[in-house]
């Protein structure tokens, strides 16, 4: 990595690109300080710390880069963007239109831009207006009056519109990969006050023994690593399907005849599974807070079961246990879902065959989607259980180390800062590859 970044530094366009990408970091990281005004932030960092013991919202947060425990003017991130994305990609598949646009080249992909743009300013409002709502009935803002809640919605739709225009402006100015380096920058952020709340957490400090306490926290040091070298393998993990292309007759010489393969990653849905399997179960627990009140009876139990601060945690019923269950069940159907209209195996089996190309071993179009299906299902399998085992660690680790919050960039967000950094390196190499073939011809 550190080779690529001296190599990249060299070249003066790659430079430039570098260092335009850090002064956007650096706004972004500004912007994340200054807070909504009207607003109390020690009084919001207090009221999030309880919500946190619900787990609702450790995602969230770290996805804000803690920007929301400050509630400052960039505390929905770009949350709202990533939503937009994805519900545009659901919908490409399920209204022809958008597939038609989707599919008719750069102008197409433009169009669909524009109209996650602005699906993005209007998810963007919703989720300020729900946000101020909820905190305003809370008594969170010093001067709760109509005009201070107008402000905070405009700061809040503006501030994610900003990091929007931010993310554009590092994928066409700077290295690529704009809107997810924002999000990386915003997880980053947050990894130093994680360590802090793991190593100053009751199972350390209670060790009076210095010996015993550095081979703790030599054996945390160790079991992080083991988890980053096993979310980079998981990451960049690809099962190729080889392909080979026959060979047309022109005149005397025999034409193509080439062979080739389709990668499929294990990891085909990315994150979004464990994304969308943590909302879910945080919905109870959002609401009851927002109602202003701690539930008891079956409510109670229900959000006691749904939230992962109670899962493995000693001496509590047996019954959380049916949130681990509920969780794990989700992403796997989440990941099914999401590779099944990200990736239609009949489709690529019938283009294939108008390619002249063929899977050694099938026959072209139903067998072979049948049994690019087949593979697919393995693939997806072995990626969720790899999400799960991933997701569930620092779970598992805050419920039975007591650890009060979150050690969230062992979790969900290892698997996007190790994506990310993977990719954005390959935007560099590729730059510099694309580079220096231009100077070739």
């Amino acid at each position: 990595m550190f080779k690529t970044l001296k190599k990249a530094w060299e070249v003066k366009d790659v430079r430039t690109r570098i260092l335009f990408t850090l002064f956007m970091v650096i706004v972004v990281r500004v912007g994340s300080q200054i807070p909504v005004p009207g607003t109390d932030s020690s009084v919001i960092k207090e009221y999030l710390a309880n919500l946190n013991k619900e787990g609702a919202f450790n995602i969230f947060n770290s996805f804000t880069g803690n920007s929301l425990e400050s509630f400052s003017i960039l505390a929905l991130s770009i949350t709202p963007y990533i939503t937009a994305s994805i519900i545009m990609e659901l919908l490409t598949v399920a209204i022809p239109r958008l597939e038609e646009l989707q599919r008719s080249g750069n102008d197409g992909r433009k169009k669909i831009a524009e109209y996650t743009r602005y699906a993005t300013v209007v998810l963007a409002l919703i989720e300020s207006i729900a946000m101020t709502i909820g905190f305003g009935n809370q008594g969170l803002f010093s001067t709760n009056n109509a005009f201070y809640w107008i402000v905070c919605v405009i700061a809040l739709t503006a501030g994610s519109a900003f990091l929007m225009w931010v993310g554009e402006r590092i994928t066409e100015k700077g290295i690529g990969n704009g809107i997810s380096i924002v999000l990386l920058v915003n997880i980053l952020s947050g990894i130093p006050s994680d360590f802090k709340t793991l190593f100053t957490s009751e199972t350390f400090t209670k060790i009076n023994n210095i010996p015993l306490k550095v081979v703790a926290i030599a054996a945390a040091i160790v079991l992080i690593l083991a988890i980053l070298t096993f979310t980079v393998w998981l990451n960049g993990a690809i099962r190729k399907i080889p392909v080979q292309y026959a060979g047309k007759i022109v005149g005397r010489r025999v034409m193509g005849g080439q062979s080739s393969n389709i990668p499929l990653k294990i990891l085909t849905a990315s994150v979004i599974p464990v994304i969308f399997a943590s909302s879910i179960l945080s919905i109870p627990a959002m609401i009851s807070q927002f109602a202003g009140g701690n539930p008891g009876g079956f409510w109670g139990t229900v959000i006691g079961i749904l939230s992962p601060s109670y899962w493995f945690r000693a001496g509590l019923p047996w019954y959380y246990s049916l949130g681990v269950i509920l969780y794990i069940l989700l992403i796997f159907v989440f990941a099914y879902f999401y590779t099944s209209i990200t990736f239609n195996p009949t489709e690529v089996a019938e283009n294939l065959k108008k390619q002249g190309g063929f899977v050694p071993g099938f026959r072209p179009g139903k067998p072979t989607s049948e049994y690019l299906n087949s593979v697919l299902n393995v693939i997806v399998f072995i990626g969720a259980t790899g999400l799960s085992i991933i997701a569930l660690i620092p779970i598992v680790l805050t419920g039975a180390l007591r650890i009060p919050g979150s050690i969230s960039f062992l979790g969900t967000s290892l698997i996007i800062i190790v994506g990310v950094i993977l990719e954005t390196l390959q935007q560099i190499e590729g730059r510099m590859v694309s580079r220096e073939y231009d100077s070739i011809f």
